[in-house]
Order: structure tokens, then sequence, then C-alpha cells
């Protein structure tokens, strides 16, 4: 049997710990948690005095974790400081909880870190409901209970209280669990950001050494504390002290940074967990798929330290409290608002040059480079806790828990605009994106759907990151995609029109009283429509008349001003005493300038300025979309639930591969997604009893081994009538001779729209829910959307539009409130079963009445429910961040009376 070697954790003050489940080697420590319990704390863990059989009581959670028992353990640096169980109800989809926390931890998140571990897997064994007896005046326990989020119930009266805490999965608790984490997490971040001591390790004499420019960055950048060096051939680099040793340093440094070669750097790091750092940033590459890349993630879990890298360019903050630089970037960095997560050293810094180039500086930089422990998810939760960070930067190559990424990015950018790049998109690019990061790249469809439903701003190169970044910088968010050009050259402003168009914009139509203004400010040859033209002939002043009568017109919700100098003046200089306009975003656009995109002023930048129309385009459209999504409702009408769940969960139990056409179809029934009527034939039965229960004209499918697509492949045969079934079953048998295992009978259905409607389910990102024109051409076609389960009704809606034909597809009678139902039912499918991994209604008839699937192919595939616990980011000792309920203390002074773990109770 493979053992659980636990994930790590953090408590509420950022502290590192190792949650495991407990085996029958841990009853000495067991027992020893229970032993130095205070006289209260027994009291309110045994209702009265402590038991006489408390080595039994001990053996007992410590049991191995079965069908009707399963506790866990929280270890701090290697002590076991708190304990959780549950105990099944006999004949009950109930289980009892206990608990019990160390005092010198209380306050500190333990008990609702070990129950949100508890929950995670009660869910996942298919129990519904938590109960407890607490003793009335054990307030504390009861808001543990209370706080984590469930639907909670307690008694009332008396000396006890019967808890009850539902375990039905819903968004109240997951963002109980998420604002946990950021709490912890942020806490925890702060060794890394604000560090009250730093020790470089590694640091040489010689200014070409990585570990030298890194502590020159340093002492330039102001850091306010102590700082000491780790290098055995000095006394003083740079003016700092130097030891030979970690052991010989005069103070535990909060952030060590190693700056060694991979041979040696697990030495060093193994070297702080012992003297008690709490952070370790190791620039050092080499390290991944090597004994010494292993040593260095046990040394991390052993020693509950924070771990940023290794094989990565470093951590900058700007924080004017406590400013520090602890990359090899060349020269100052600018103090900003732009926060950047980068797994690629290059990109870090050619990033921070590129906003340097604006004048625009950071707030943050964090290079996690193989992402070992701190990832992109951690940043997140930094940065929504950070005013100095208005605008956030990810270049991501990989993802270890996506669920939890998005929630985080969803609620990062409902405050403040989140950019990425999108990375590793072919084949080639993902190969490499593997091979850099030592985990799988993110297919590129899915990758989008994630950025999409988080409201991500997501783009395909760093110069286009930078056009966004730009545009953000110094304008509103667009009201709209009404979108007006004004030029003084008239190709400039037909291909920034054309370049609005393609990027899905829409050109306004300027008012009368917008072009009667425009007419009298401007030469008769002008064109006063949209693009407005005001010919190269008018002086700068004119061209600012004119921008501003287009800026009144309530029909525009943005402007592109393109301008080119002529001999008779130049517009372009004008257009700052326009700006900013108020509620209207406006982009400048000067064809030929030397910068892709600057600022309009340099040093006050007043707004973006870019060389191609295209450009200023493209990033308008992102805007938009980005507004779009702000403007979208968080809240849903929630999908009622199946009739009966639990014989869903009932029907997946056990199941692997291809379900048979019969499960199939009993799928859909049981999802309450509509299906035609269907009767399936054994290849050896009668084919009369299906012409007599169906009617005639039908429809036969064959079912054979190794016939993917029916249509292509021969396998249908349409309009067959009662006595031509025999004949009809006869042509599909000769057709696929013993490969035939049955025929599917349906009765025509009638005459429609195809479209298709499926899951692929990904073992990390979860469900796909795909969308698109059906039938046998679907793919010929290739006209799909896609986004990730589960669906809100907003989700749906963009998956019906997100076609190139949608346009098309809903102009006429077609059943549209159908077929999003249809989508919104699949999407609750996948999440209710999860081992459904793939999922086709190919094809769905849709008509002017309703809508119905003709045919079905579905896999299981064994799996865990996707948990709200996140799973441990990839390449980690298994991590798992949580921690007390944000703005308390939640951890109560005892758990809830145990009951016998007897086998007449489970």
């Amino acid at each position: 049997m493979s053992v659980d070697v636990g994930s790590r954790a953090l408590l509420a003050d950022g502290d590192v710990v190792l949650v495991r489940p407990l085996h029958p080697a841990d009853t000495v420590e067991v027992l020893g948690l229970h032993t130095r319990l205070t006289e209260q704390d027994t009291y309110f863990r045994f209702f009265g005095a402590r038991p006489s059989k408390l080595d039994e009581l001990a053996g007992e959670i410590a049991a191995d974790p079965g069908p009707g028992h399963y506790a866990v353990g929280c270890y701090r640096r290697g002590e076991l400081v708190g304990v959780a169980n549950y105990e099944v109800l006999k004949d009950s989809r109930d289980a009892e909880v206990a608990l019990v926390v160390d005092a010198t931890v209380r306050t500190q998140g333990v008990a609702t870190l070990l129950m949100e571990h508890l929950v995670s897997h009660a869910r996942k064994t298919g129990l519904k409901r938590f109960v407890a007896e607490v003793l009335a005046e054990n307030a504390k326990m009861i808001h543990v209970f209370a706080d984590l989020g469930l639907r909670f119930e307690a008694g009332i009266g008396g000396p006890e209280r019967d808890v009850v805490m539902n375990l039905d999965e819903d968004a109240a608790y997951l963002d109980a669990v998420l604002e946990r984490d950021s709490v912890a997490d942020a806490a925890s971040l702060t060794h890394v950001f604000k560090p009250s001591s730093i020790a470089v390790i590694g640091a040489g004499r010689r200014p070409g050494s990585v570990g030298h420019a890194i502590l020159a960055n340093l002492v330039a950048s102001g850091y306010p504390g102590p700082v000491e060096v780790v290098n055995p051939h000095a006394g003083e680099i740079l003016g700092v002290p130097a030891v030979a040793s970690v052991a010989e340093l005069t103070r535990t440094p909060e952030l060590a940074v190693v700056c060694l070669p991979a041979t040696v750097a697990a030495d060093a790091v193994e070297a702080c967990g012992r003297r008690g750092v709490r952070a370790v940033l190791v620039i050092s590459s080499g390290l991944t798929g090597t004994p010494a890349g292993t040593r260095v993630r046990e040394a991390v879990s052993r020693h509950g330290m924070r771990l940023v890298g290794p094989n990565c360019l470093g951590v900058v903050s700007t924080d004017p409290a406590c400013p520090l630089n602890l990359t090899f970037l060349a020269g100052a960095v600018k103090p900003g608002n732009v926060g950047v997560v980068t797994q690629s050293g290059g990109v870090g810094i050619a990033l921070a040059e590129s906003l340097d180039d604006l004048g625009l500086g950071l707030s943050s930089l964090v290079s996690t480079g193989d992402k070992y422990d701190v990832s992109g998810n951690d940043l997140l939760m930094w940065w929504t806790a950070d005013r100095r960070t208005e605008l956030a930067v990810l270049y991501l190559e990989s993802f270890g828990n996506p669920r939890k990424f998005s929630r985080l990015a969803r609620q990062l950018a409902r405050t403040r605009p989140v950019l990425a790049v999108r990375s590793g998109s072919g084949g080639t690019a993902q190969r490499a994106a593997a091979s850099h990061t030592a985990a799988a790249a993110t297919p590129a469809v899915t990758r989008d759907a994630l950025f999409e439903q988080a409201g991500i701003i997501a783009v395909d190169t760093v110069a286009e990151l930078v056009d966004v970044i730009a545009g953000l910088s110094w304008q509103l968010l667009p009201g709209g995609p009404r979108v007006a050009v004004v030029s003084n050259a008239g190709g400039a402003g037909v291909l920034a029109a054309d370049a609005c168009e393609r990027e899905g914009l829409v050109m306004a139509d300027l008012s009368d009283e917008t072009r009667e203004r425009l007419a009298k400010l401007l030469p008769a040859e002008a064109a006063v429509r949209n693009p407005v033209d005001t010919t190269a002939a008018v002086p700068a002043e004119a061209f600012a008349d004119a921008l501003r009568a287009v800026l009144a017109d309530d029909g525009v919700d943005a402007v592109i001003a393109a301008t080119v100098p002529t001999a008779v003046g130049d517009p372009g200089t004008a257009l700052a005493d326009v700006l900013p306009p108020e509620f209207k975003t406006v982009f400048a656009v000067r064809p030929g300038q030397s910068a892709r995109v600057a600022p309009l002023v340099p040093g006050t930048g007043v707004t973006a300025c870019y060389d191609d129309p295209a450009a200023a385009a493209a990033v308008l459209a992102s805007l938009v979309r980005y507004e779009q999504w702000l403007n979208r409702p968080e809240a849903d009408d929630a999908l009622a639930p199946p009739a009966d769940p639990g014989a869903l969960r009932a029907f997946a139990a056990g199941r692997e591969g291809w379900l048979s056409p019969t499960d199939a179809v009993e799928l859909l029934r049981l999802a309450d997604i509509p299906m035609v009527e269907t009767t399936y034939v054994e290849a050896g039965d009668s084919m009369e009893a299906a012409a007599v229960d169906l009617g005639s004209p039908v429809v036969l499918k064959a079912d054979a081994e190794g016939l993917l697509h029916k249509s292509a492949g021969g396998g249908v045969l349409l309009n067959v009538r009662g006595a031509d079934l025999p004949d009809g079953f006869r042509t599909l048998r000769s057709r696929f001779g013993s490969a035939l295992r049955g025929v599917t009978v349906q009765p025509m259905a009638e005459p429609g729209r195809e479209v298709l409607v499926g899951v692929r389910s990904d073992p990390v990102f979860g469900p796909l829910v795909v969308f698109g024109l059906g039938g046998v051409d679907t793919d010929l076609v290739a006209d799909r959307a896609a986004r990730l389960a589960p669906l809100t009704g907003a989700d749906a809606d963009l998956l019906l539009d997100g076609l190139r034909s949608a346009k098309t597809l809903w102009s006429g009678q077609l059943d549209r409130a159908a077929v999003r139902e249809v989508l919104l039912k699949v999407s609750r499918l996948a999440e209710l079963v999860p081992e459904l991994t793939e999922l086709d209604l190919n094809p769905v008839r849709v008509r002017s009445d309703g809508c119905v699937a003709l045919d079905v192919r579905a896999r299981f595939e064994h799996r865990a429910p996707h948990r709200p616990v996140p799973a441990p980011v990839a390449g980690l000792i298994p991590a798992r961040k949580s921690c007390g309920r944000a703005g308390r203390r939640d951890d109560g002074l005892g758990p809830a009376r145990p009951r016998p773990s007897n086998d007449a109770r489970r």
C-alpha cells in the first residue's frame, strides 16, 4: 500500500507545517499530544477527566485509514501539534469528528486547517455530513466549525451542543478556504518581501559573478536591514561582512539567498534549515532532476521554509519601507505599480527594461524558475492584499493547480487588471516549456478558456504585453466597443478602421450634430464620417477641436487619434491639451515613431502612443473585453440539481472505459439530458421487436469494435422501414462482421440544425465543456468554443455566441434556451461525476421547440473528485497552503467528545 507523505500547508502566521494521514507508528506522538493537555483542555476534550485508557484511544486514533476511520496530524518542524479524526456512523453517510490542538499553536488556524483536510477526504469517500458534540462553554471550538464556510447547524440549550456540518460543496466554502489561504500566504511571503535580515550565500569578490551582482544590487537598493555574506574566502565584500559558513552568521537571517553551484547548493539550503531561516531564494540552476534537487525539496519541507526558485532571476520589491533588489538585473529598478511573476528570467529582464523605457516601474517582481514552492498562485494572493500593485503581470509555462489559480485570478481581476503571456501554444513550444520547467505545458485551448473565464487579459508576446501595460497605465477603460478614428492622414485612418473591425470593435456612427460640427471646423474636402479624415492641411488647433467634437458624441466610447507631422503643422502636439477626456479612452498613433509604444508626453504619460494603428486597435479590443468581463454579473441562477444525484454517483462507481450504448443512454437519463428514444439490439437478437417498439421509419446505427465515427464509417442506415429492418441488420453485419456487437435503433428525428456538445476532462484542469457545429462535418468545419466547468449561465451564453457561425446559427427560429440548458446540464454532470473523462453528444438536433441528442459516447476513468482543498503545485513536495479564517484566530481549546471507535459505531 502506498503511503501518503502528506502536504505542506501554511498557518495563519505564515508558518509552514506538514499535514499527513496518521498511522499506527504515530501512536506515541498522539498519546503525547493528549497527555500535554491542560486540565481545562482535557475537560473540553473528554467532557470530564482524562480517560484511564488514553493509550488505547491514541492507538484507535492513529489506526490506518479505512472505510470507517480517517485521522490527520499537523506537524510543525517535526513535532505533532494537532490531530483531527472522523469515525463513520453505522449505516449512514455521516461521520463524527474530533480534534485536539497543542496550546503552543493556538490561534494559528491548526484546527481549521485539519478540518479542511478532513472535509476533502470525506467528500472523496462520499460522506454527506460531519456531526459533533461540543460543550456549550467551548465557544472557540463551536466557532471553528461555524467559520469553516460549510452549511452549519448547532443545537441550543443544555450543557452540550449538537453540531451538524453539511459537506455539500458550494461557493461559500470555496470562498472561505480561499480567504484563509490568502491571509496565510501573505503572511508567509513577508519573509520574502519584507525580511528583517538577509544573508547572501555564495557572493564572490569578482564583479562578473552572479552572487556579486545580486549583493551589489541589494546594497544599492537601500535595503534597511542587516546583511551578511557567506564566503569562506573573504572577510567582507562590497563593505558587507562575510563569514565562512551559515553556522557562523552572527544572527539567523529571515531570508537567505543561495548563489552557489548545484553541487553545493543543497548543502547550503540544509544548513539554512538547521539554522532556522524562514525563507530561501535559490538562484542556482542545475538542481531539477538531480539528487541535489530532491535534497533541497526535502530540506524545505523538513524545516518549514518558503522557497523561491531554483534556477531563477531573483526577487524585487520597491516597497519604500523595505526596498530590496535580489536579482542580477542590470541597473536600478524604478519603483512603480506593476507586479510581475515569471517562470522565465529572460522574460523578467526584457519586461523590466521595457517598463523602464516607458517611465513605468515595478512594485514587485518574482522569478519562480523551476517553481519548487512559490508560484503564480502565491503572488496572486500577495497582490490581492498589496495596495501598491495596481496591475499584475504573469508569465507562466505550466499550472500546478489551475482551479485555485482561476479563483485567485478572478478575485484579483475584479479589483485590478491581470495580464498574462500565452506560452507553449505549439507542439515545439510545449516540449521546450516542459524541458525548461520539468512540468507538462498546458494545452492551449484549456489555458485560453482558463484565462478568459478568470478575466485575464492574455497576449502572445512580450511586446504585446508592453503595449497593453502602456494602454492601461494612463487611460480609463473604454465604456463600450464603439470606436471613432480621427486622422490627418487618410491612409492611417483607413488602416486603423480596418484593424478595429478585425479585432471585433464597432466603428461608431457619428451623430448628425457631430458631423455638422466637424464640417464647420474642417476643410470642405475633409471626411466627416467615421473614420474622420481632417486632411493633412489642418493646423494642430483645428485637429484638436475636431477631436473634441468626436469625443463629445454620446455614441462614441473610445477614439484612436492617428497623426503625422506635415509642413503645415503637427497635430500630435495638440493631443495632450485635449486629453484626458472625461469617461472616454483615447489612444494616439504616430506612424514612423522610433518606439513601438511610448508615452505621448515623456515623463507624464497622458496616454499611450503607438507606431501602428493595428497595435492600438488590439490594445483597445483587449480593454473592451476586460471591461465587458467586469460588467458580467458574478452571481448566476443556479441550475437545479438532478432528480437523483445519488443514483448518478452510484451509476458511475467502478466504471472504466467506454460505456456501452445502453449505459451511455442511461447516463443521460439520470442527468436529465434529452436523448432521442433509443433501443439497443444485441447482435444475436431479433430486429422485429425493435420495429414494434419504435415504429418506422427508423435509423440503424452499428455498434462495432473500432468504429468511432458511425456515419463516415458506414455505420448508419437512414429511413429503414418495418419490413426492411432485418435486411438493414444483415447489411450492417456484412459490413462489420464479427466486430458488430449490436445495433442501436432510433426513430427518425425531426429536421433541425445539428450541433456538438461535449466534455474533455483533464486530470489537472478538470472538465472542459465544448460546443460547436455538429454532425458529419464537425471535424471539417472545426467551429467550436470551449470553457471550463462549472459553467455559469453567462459562460453558457458565451459558448453559444463563441462560434464563428454564431450570428447565422441563432438568426433563425432555433431554440437557443434549450441548447443553453443542455450545456449547463452537461457541465453539472461533469462536476458530479469526475470519472467522466470524455463525453460526445454529436449530433444534438436543435429545432424551434427544443433539442435532443441523437448519439452519445462516454468514457469513464477512475478519478478523485475535484477538491476544494487545492492539489499540490507541480514540482513541489506536495504543497497545500491553508490557514485560519481571515480576521480571526479560530483554533478552539479542544475538540468534540470522542466516540468509541469500535465496529458497532462505524
